[in-house]
């Protein structure tokens, strides 16, 4: 029932790890033995896991950091401007919060073809309701729409017995067809309250950036020490120290940069601050995290995902859990799609369509989350998008390269890009079943 494998933070043994454990004067269920631990001991223990074949989110780090030195260092004055940095999060945000849905039915070993649409249709139904009604409710009956679609999907799937690939396969071109009707076809519809466009396109200003990120960092290290306190030593102060110094790093020299002025030359007022899409993800992944790693829904799904039988037989009830899990998955994939109308300001019949469940089931993949079941955190959706978004954006400012025997390549084509993704994801699915053999 184990939600994740080991990541750089070393002392996670899993998903619903320490913060899960409440229990005054006893350990908790994953601490090996009740001797201090140190920093040293952190890292023979996670290099022991690592060779056993539980990488977690490991190898998606190590592709962000690949991915940013290789493009940084062909064009750094392009690739590591503000302006493609404030770009590249807000182009990873609709991947990440489907991405995000997605893991819900992956953690079960399930699948949901149709979670692009789903976003689409929610998108479709908040762009027709704000042209009459008020954005709450607005958002409201788009809310509910997600989930109704979610939850179609869960009861086919676990009422009626289909197998989820094929009913999702089924939902794409039914959602689909909705979508087109709310539309009308080859329209689009556009979308002008300013809260909706500003979820994606704002930003907060430099006070409230800088702000944000002392109250984010401060949870951050209040969560951290509530975590090493009852872990009763199995996390050393050291590590807390450690990744705390590592969060404040990055944190504060992201929002140096996007404190940055990008506006062009010519335009008429300056653009700085974090983009208002960050605040939002980021309360959307402690909230997902929260649900999985500190609920009793959570734990269950997890045992459902690693084995549905034990799952039954330990009186969990099965059906109601994947119900309930393409229900979420529906609704979060809701959100997502709030995010692409917002990023284009309009709805049309390519939205959620193309590449966007592709890409976010990859993310999800990509990031460390099993397409097997019973293993995953929400944080790998956040890295797994990072890395596909971190693809086109830098492939396209490398742009045209010659190069030693093959000639003249542009970097920046859609096939390229295609490839390149495609190549990301066959290579994090072979290391997620590579690694499940080596663990037997």
């Amino acid at each position: 029932m184990s939600a994740d494998g080991v990541d750089l933070d070393g002392a996670e043994l899993d998903g619903a790890d320490f913060e899960g454990a409440e229990l005054e004067g006893a350990l908790t269920d994953f601490a090996l033995d009740s001797v201090q631990a140190d920093f040293s001991s952190v890292v023979r223990d996670t290099m022991a896991r690592l060779r056993s074949g539980s990488l977690g989110s490991l190898p998606a780090i190590l592709a962000i950091a690949a991915l940013v030195a290789v493009f940084g260092s062909v064009n750094s004055s392009s690739f590591l401007s503000a302006v493609n940095l404030a770009n590249f999060l807000e182009q990873a945000s609709s991947v990440i919060v489907i991405a995000m849905a997605v893991s819900f039915t992956l953690l079960l070993g399930e699948i949901d073809l149709a979670a692009g649409f789903t976003a689409g249709v929610s998108a479709a139904v908040l762009a027709t309701r704000l042209q009459e009604w008020p954005l709450l409710p607005s958002i409201a009956v788009a809310a509910l729409v997600a989930i109704a679609l979610g939850m179609f999907t869960g009861f086919m799937v676990a009422k009626v017995g289909i197998p989820s690939f094929v009913v999702t396969l089924a939902n794409v071109l039914l959602f689909q067809g909705i979508l087109l009707l709310l539309v009308r076809e080859g329209g689009s519809i556009r979308i002008e309250d300013q809260l909706v466009k500003d979820l994606v396109g704002g930003t907060l200003s430099p006070g409230l950036s800088w702000g944000f990120v002392a109250v984010a960092l401060a949870a951050f290290g209040w969560s951290q020490l509530r975590r090493q306190r009852v872990a009763h030593g199995a996390i050393p102060l050291s590590l807390v120290v450690f990744k705390l110094a590592a969060a404040s790093a990055g944190a504060v020299l992201v929002t140096s940069i996007l404190n940055r002025n990008r506006a062009f030359p010519n335009a008429p007022a300056p653009i700085r601050g974090i983009p208002s899409v960050i605040p939002v993800v980021l309360v959307l992944l402690i909230t997902l995290t929260f649900v999985l790693s500190r609920t009793r829904y959570g734990r269950h799904l997890y045992a459902v995902g690693g084995n549905a039988e034990a799952a039954r037989r330990a009186g969990i009830n099965v059906a109601r859990i994947r119900l309930s899990a393409f229900a979420i998955c529906g609704l979060v994939a809701g959100i997502g799609g709030a995010f692409l109308a917002s990023r284009v300001n309009s709805v049309d019949p390519n939205t959620g369509a193309n590449d966007t469940l592709l890409l976010a089931v990859g993310a999800a993949v990509i990031g460390g989350t099993s397409l097997f079941g019973g293993q995953g955190r929400m944080l790998n959706a956040v890295l797994g998008g990072f890395v596909l978004a971190l693809i086109p954006n830098g492939l396209t400012l490398v742009g045209k390269q010659n190069l030693p025997g093959l000639g003249e390549i542009d970097f920046g084509s859609s096939g390229t890009k295609f490839i390149c993704a495609g190549l990301a994801l066959l290579l994090a699915s072979s290391v997620d079943a590579l690694s499940r053999k080596r663990a037997l």
